[in-house]
């Protein structure tokens, strides 16, 4: 039977926080749905389309990761879409004890509302633990420097969308 994980997120933009945690996802499960949450109240930097653009491009050099990791978009409750993509496994990135605070919350909601699908929490590597997709988006607004916070197709992007 093929183990599926999800990992949901913003994503705007993809960190190598969020690529290192999709990297260590590849090790537990054969597929990794990767799930951005589109919200019409909410405006992202970059539109979907952008986002699951980067994505794709950032994990083709992911050791393993070819024909393994897809990328869907979602507006409603992301164990709803644990279930409907047939993942048994929710994965969910760690920096600090807040991160694991609120996760932990999150657990116990979806494992009440689906048994059959685990929460696996992934630590940050090390370097990773201080990168956020929101730090990354002020930084570059302000002319600064992500290039060591982002892959490449993301910093592309973000000195495409910010000229």
């Amino acid at each position: 039977m093929e183990r599926i994980a999800l990992y949901a997120g913003s994503f705007d933009p993809l960190t190598n926080g969020h690529l290192d945690v999709i990297r260590q996802s590849l090790a537990l499960a054969d597929k990794v749905v990767v799930a951005i949450g589109v919200h019409p109240g909410k405006a992202p930097m970059f539109s979907f389309e952008e986002r699951s653009a980067m994505i794709e491009q950032s994990v083709a050099n992911l050791k393993g990761a070819k024909n393994r990791v897809s990328v869907v978009s979602f507006d409603g409750l992301v164990i709803d879409l644990a279930k409907k993509q047939g993942a048994s496994l929710m994965v969910r990135g760690l920096r600090n004890s807040t991160d694991f605070d609120y996760e932990m919350q999150m657990a116990g909601m979806n494992g009440t509302m689906a048994h059959d699908v685990q929460t696996v929490f992934v630590p940050a590597s090390p370097d990773m633990g201080h990168i956020t997709g929101t730090l990354v988006r002020q930084i570059a607004k302000m002319g600064g420097d992500v290039s060591q916070f982002v892959p490449d197709a993301v910093l592309a992007a973000l000195k495409n969308k910010l000229i």
